[in-house]
C-alpha cells in the first residue's frame, strides 16, 4: 500500500509539488489570520471587593462587613463563586465569574450592587473595588521545595538567596 503511494507520487511529481506548494501557503494564510494572544490571560475573571474598618477584630469585620457584602452579592448573574476574607481592620470579597464573562461588565454589576449594599454596613464604612488587573500582570512565579530544611532556614533561602 505505502509502496504504491510512494510510485504515486513519484510518478505525479508535478501534482505533488503543486498540492505542498498549496498547503504551504494555507498554513502562512491561517498563521497571518489566526488571532493568537502573545501572553494568554488564565486567570479567573475575578472582581475584589475590598472594605477598611481599622481597629476592628477579624469576627466583627466578617460579622458586620464581610458576610453582608457577600449575602447581597450573590444574586448577580453569571457568578461562578464569591469567596470572602477578613482580618483585622480589613475585608476582602472575591467575587469571580465565568469565563465567557466581560470583566467590565462584571465590575459594573458588582459596582450596582455595592451601592445597594452600603445602607447594610456600619456608618462610615465604604466598600470599594479593586484594581482592574489580571494574572498576566505576575512576571515570575517559583516553588521553594526543600523538605529537609525548617521554616527558618527556608526563609533565610528565600529572602537572601
Amino acid at each position: 500500500m505505502v509502496q504504491k503511494f510512494i510510485e504515486l507520487a513519484l510518478r505525479n511529481r508535478l501534482i505533488v509539488l503543486l498540492l505542498a506548494g498549496g498547503l504551504f501557503a494555507y498554513g502562512v494564510y491561517s498563521v497571518r489570520q489566526n488571532p493568537i494572544d502573545a501572553i494568554p490571560d488564565l486567570s479567573e475573571n475575578q472582581v475584589i471587593v475590598f472594605t477598611e474598618w481599622m481597629g476592628r477584630s477579624p469576627q466583627v469585620m466578617e460579622d458586620q462587613v464581610t458576610y453582608p457584602l457577600v449575602s447581597n452579592l450573590q444574586g448577580i448573574p453569571k457568578i461562578k463563586n464569591i469567596r470572602g476574607s477578613s482580618m483585622f481592620g480589613m475585608s476582602f470579597v472575591y467575587v469571580i465569574f465565568e469565563d465567557n464573562v466581560d470583566i467590565y461588565w462584571a465590575r459594573t454589576r458588582v459596582l450596582e450592587r455595592l451601592n445597594f449594599a452600603q445602607r447594610l454596613l456600619p456608618q462610615g464604612v465604604t466598600p470599594s473595588l479593586g484594581p482592574d488587573g489580571t494574572g498576566v500582570g505576575h512576571i515570575y512565579w517559583y516553588h521553594l521545595d526543600a523538605p529537609k530544611m525548617d521554616l527558618g532556614e527556608q526563609r533565610a533561602l528565600q529572602d537572601w538567596q
